[in-house]
């Protein structure tokens, strides 16, 4: 078991580096995807990777298929990048995060307008 602070160092570098792939397959349905957060087991053998889309369900949809099909490709190279004993499995999720910060912002916004409106 890896101590907490390597976790932590795994998973900042895991973070970068997973990005960097993303960022660059050729998959059309992986356009738009961004990957927020990054989680590391504390034996090092798992990594969630939280990522989030631009876009709407369908597009999410599409996304995930995408990093499903290409998670090979993405857990080979992430093995290349980071020199660790064993590549660790790779596993991606939704991060609806972006989506709820998304309308909170919106919903505070109509707030602030609705009260600034004159009243009858």
């Amino acid at each position: 078991m890896a101590s907490p602070l390597r976790v932590r160092r795994v998973a900042e570098q895991a973070k970068k580096e997973l990005g960097d792939v993303v960022r660059n397959l050729k998959d059309p349905r992986v356009g738009f995807v961004t990957v927020t957060d990054v989680e590391v087991s504390n034996d090092l053998s798992h990594v969630k990777v939280f990522f989030s889309v631009y876009g709407d369900e369908e597009a999410r949809r599409q996304a995930e298929e995408g990093l499903r099909a290409a998670q090979g490709f993405i857990r080979t190279e992430l093995g290349r990048r980071i020199r660790l004993r064993l590549t660790p499995e790779v596993d991606f999720r939704f991060d609806a995060s972006v989506e709820r910060g998304a309308r909170i912002d919106r919903l505070l916004h109509e707030i602030r307008t609705e009260g600034k409106e004159p009243g009858p």
